[in-house]
């Protein structure tokens, strides 16, 4: 039997693929159309999707009652509203009320929780620390723990800078176009969030908060600088300053949009080459201490081993 198994092992591997190819390639062309149905559904839904999450109020009621009582125990008593931290989580997307009572709970959990699995750790593996070293480990995860959450925030933040500083120019470019096309700005913005989204979501969702504001009634000058201060990109922060000034001035949008759209592709192609000129040198370390010794051990294990092989014996047989 088992010899029989070890003469058709290969056949039996053979029909293993045949059925698997055969298996993925029907699936593939019974869903040949989704891709392209789903890309037409997202093109035809642009512009109709809400920011966020939103419509999902009783989920997130559910989540701030399941979290409430652990977040209250890091959650500032005063002042949250108008606080730094409440600024930085609307730059970083998360309008719903669950997002802050997520974030206080993972501040207690964590710090509390490490130091306890360190504790745990510890004892059944038997390890022999001193009472100092304890506290310090101890004292080390809780702060760990504490701000890992913030330095997780800080990172959503710089991603979504990022992702609105290099999709401004192109919402730019196609205000442009349609103020130049005989569209009003607040127009122009609307056609530019709705096609922007295949850029930029996150442009996107701001772009159709500014149309919000000014369709209940928010003067354009303070619905801009919403917009500035949600997104803390200083790309913005300058378009907004040459919205208010085109306004205040009567100069012409059109001519400004295009200056300024200009001036944030040069500042987009430069950031690029500054990307670029970075390479080289986060390259450098991964190259000393991992390719090559690798490499050295390539080229020089042979002529170590000969020498090992050569030299040693005749070294020793000379000194007998």
């Amino acid at each position: 039997m088992t010899n029989l198994l070890n003469n058709q092992w290969p056949m039996l591997l053979l029909v293993f693929l045949a059925v698997t190819g055969i298996t993925l390639g029907l699936a593939m062309w019974l869903n040949r159309r989704a891709g392209v149905q789903q890309r037409l559904d997202q093109v035809g839904s642009v512009g109709l999707r809400s920011p966020g999450l939103e419509g999902r109020a009783e989920w997130h009621a559910k989540v701030v009652k399941a979290v409430g009582p652990v977040a209250r125990l890091s959650a500032p008593k005063e002042g949250w509203d108008g606080s730094s931290l409440r600024v930085r989580f609307m730059q970083a997307g998360l309008r719903e009320k669950s997002w802050p009572a997520l974030y206080f709970a993972a501040k207690t959990v964590l710090a509390l929780g490490l130091p306890g699995l360190f504790l745990m750790i510890t004892g059944l593996v038997a390890v022999q620390l001193s009472t100092n070293a304890h506290l310090i480990f101890l004292l080390l995860l809780a702060g760990i723990g504490y701000y890992l959450p913030n330095g997780i925030l800080a990172r959503l933040v710089s991603w979504r800078k990022t992702e609105i500083q290099d999709a401004l120019p192109d919402a730019l470019d196609l205000m442009t176009v349609c103020v130049e096309a005989g569209l009003g700005l607040d127009a122009a913005m609307n056609r530019a969030a709705s096609e922007i989204g295949m850029r930029s979501q996150a442009l996107e969702d701001e772009l159709n908060l500014v149309a919000l504001e000014l369709r209940m009634g928010v003067k354009r000058e303070v619905a801009l600088r919403n917009l500035a201060l949600r997104t803390g990109v200083d790309d913005v922060a300058s378009f907004v300053a040459m919205i208010v000034q085109a306004d205040r001035f009567g100069t012409n949008v059109a001519e400004a949009l295009r200056i300024q759209g200009e001036t944030m592709r040069v500042h987009r192609r430069l950031r690029a080459e500054e990307r670029a000129a970075k390479i080289p040198l986060k390259l450098l370390f991964p190259l000393i201490f991992f390719i090559f010794p690798s490499l050295m051990l390539v080229l020089m294990g042979p002529a170590m081993i000969s020498i090992y092989r050569v030299l040693l014996p005749t070294m020793g047989g000379g000194g007998g």
